[in-house]
């Protein structure tokens, strides 16, 4: 008698500049489908951050392969752990070879980063709307992430890997964040992780984009676009 093999559980990478929230929105996500919804969520940090906390300082040209491989084991044993329906992790080795790119002009890492993330069930990518702030530990200030933003999206595009841009602050972005992943989670909840009801309690209608005019901007695209699917839109 043949056994069966379960499918992989998913992986869903939130993408990121420094200070874009990619932690705070990881956490929220992971307290959210274990407590709430009752999934095996595993949550995998940001090696990066590991990495420099242990040596308190920024890595050097030659040492960001080793950092870009160790994330991807990282997120790819997670998602082996008996058990485990869904990974969620805290940014992905495409990271990393955009830093390394924009620091040291060194693109030898975008092809592996880009195979890895090619096989994740789906990309997040966090909006520039909260402002940056300092934590202490090896930020640069809002021009290098607005770089760096601009970077990962110009190869995930180049590469025709799907994302999505996850707009909003606090409970606002963690809402946007589930209704993206609505695919991903339907699949395992067999049904939508929130009803309509629950988007009501998070905004009001009519919205306008607080970061400028203009009509066609991508955060009022993206609401946009979520009309057209049928799903209710909400305000920042």
């Amino acid at each position: 008698m043949s056994l069966v093999r379960p499918a992989p559980a998913p992986i869903v990478c939130l993408l990121g500049g420094e200070s874009s929230g990619k932690t705070t929105l990881s956490r929220a996500l992971h307290q959210c489908l274990t407590s709430t919804h009752g999934l095996r969520v595993a949550l995998v940090p940001e090696h990066l951050r590991t990495w420099c906390e242990a040596r308190q300082r920024a890595p050097q040209a030659q040492e960001q392969a080793g950092i870009a491989h160790e994330q991807t084991r990282l997120i790819h044993d997670a998602q082996a752990a008996p058990g485990v329906q869904l990974v969620i992790a805290d940014t992905s080795a495409l990271s990393v070879a955009a830093y390394s790119a924009l620091y040291f002009a060194d693109e030898s890492l975008f092809a592996p980063a880009l195979h890895a993330q090619r096989g994740f069930a789906a990309t997040l990518l966090m909006g520039l709307d909260i402002p940056w702030e300092a934590d202490g530990l090896f930020r640069d200030g809002p021009a290098l992430r607005a770089k760096a933003d601009t970077v990962v999206r110009e190869q995930l595009e180049g590469r025709s890997i799907p994302y999505q841009t996850i707009y909003g602050r606090r409970e606002q972005r963690l809402g946007n964040a589930l209704r993206a992943l609505t695919p991903v989670l339907s699949s395992l909840l067999g049904h939508a992780p929130v009803t309509t009801d629950d988007w009501r309690t998070l905004g009001r209608p009519g919205w306008v984009c607080e970061a400028c005019s203009d009509p066609d901007c991508e955060h009022r695209l993206f609401t946009g676009l979520l009309k057209n699917t049928g799903i209710a839109s909400e305000t920042p």
